[in-house]
């Protein structure tokens, strides 16, 4: 398998992540966003959206964080991660899709403002969209330890990275107790591998290591 990817992307570090925690081995690629590589026309016949991370398996191309992420679940027979039963499924699905809709409009859009100058205009909105989202997270993990169900899914690997680096993007999680306490849960999962910390927004008045 390969993964193209940046080391800097959320939703690339999705896709690693989950390889690290069920111990899969994939070559990594790195694809030079800065300067445009995802646009050139090797890159756009693996992803026409010009979008990482892209997943190469043997011929089967897949691309989108998220859909990676069933792949690699299904691929490698990991139904702790990913049930079978269709009301473990449809939990987890639900919060997939909050990885794809809130968040990506909240913690990822507030990131792409400090990280990749992208979105200027729309900072303020990004971060009151993250809060908003923070606010639901905390009152949700208040009554349990894990997103979907009483263990670890691909819910909680497809929310954790853009959560937690939500500082770098000016988005303070110190109200967020449960949060919090759900990030370091995740990280503290046999397996886990962190997402480089970029020293902006919030994050760069902090010198604490990376999360």
């Amino acid at each position: 398998m390969k993964l193209y990817y940046h080391p800097q992307s959320g939703h690339s570090h999705r896709a690693r992540l989950f390889l690290s925690l069920i111990g899969a081995t994939c070559e990594l690629i790195e694809v030079d966003l800065r300067k445009g590589a995802q646009h050139q026309a090797s890159f756009m016949k693996l992803n026409p959206f010009g979008q990482i991370p892209v997943l190469e398996d043997e011929g089967v191309i897949v691309s989108d964080s998220n859909a990676i992420l069933v792949y690699l679940a299904r691929k490698f027979g990991r139904t702790d991660w990913l049930p079978e039963d269709a009301a473990g499924m449809a939990q987890v699905q639900r919060w997939l899709s909050v990885a794809a809709g809130e968040v990506t409009r909240g913690p990822c859009a507030a990131r792409l403002v400090t990280v990749w100058q992208e979105n200027l205009t729309g900072a303020e909105e990004a971060i009151r969209r993250s809060h908003d989202l923070l606010r639901i997270l905390n009152l949700y993990l208040s009554g349990q330890e894990w997103l979907a169900l009483q263990r670890p899914t691909l819910a909680d690997v497809a929310l954790y990275t853009y959560t937690a680096h939500a500082p770098e993007g000016n988005v303070d999680l110190s109200d967020y107790e449960n949060v919090t306490s759900w990030l370091h849960r995740v990280e503290r999962l046999p397996g886990f591998t962190p997402l480089m910390r970029t020293p902006v927004g919030l994050a760069a008045r902090s010198a604490s290591p990376a999360k």
